[in-house]
């Protein structure tokens, strides 16, 4: 549990960004949309709560899309898209969002 909470935490120190960090990319949220990952870079991953369940009285992510996107602003939206897939509940989303990420960047430096 301990391990779980140095990985997702917010910023609060000034000077720090004031975004959610999780495995060292910001995670921004903007209504039923998640960006994982800064615009700076060559990728960015968004995810998309297509639907949510009722957990123990909180409303929980069940559908969430993600797309690994470049952030390259010469090319059309459509050919952006990287890769694309569906999955069930939040934690799997930003599971598969990490991978991505991870070997996009890595690929791109």
């Amino acid at each position: 549990m301990a391990e779980a909470s140095t990985k997702t935490k917010p910023a609060v120190k000034t000077g720090e960004s004031p975004f959610w960090i999780y495995k060292g990319h910001p995670l921004v949220r903007c209504g039923d949309t998640i960006y994982y990952g800064s615009l700076a870079d060559p990728f960015v991953v968004m995810m998309k709560i297509g639907s949510t369940k009722e957990v123990k009285d909180m409303k929980a992510a069940d559908k969430v899309s993600v797309w690994l996107m470049s952030t390259d602003e010469e090319i059309s939206p459509l050919e952006r898209i990287q890769q694309r897939c569906e999955r069930r509940g939040l934690y799997n989303a930003i599971d598969i969002a990490s991978v991505w990420l991870e070997r996009a960047l890595k690929k791109a430096a």
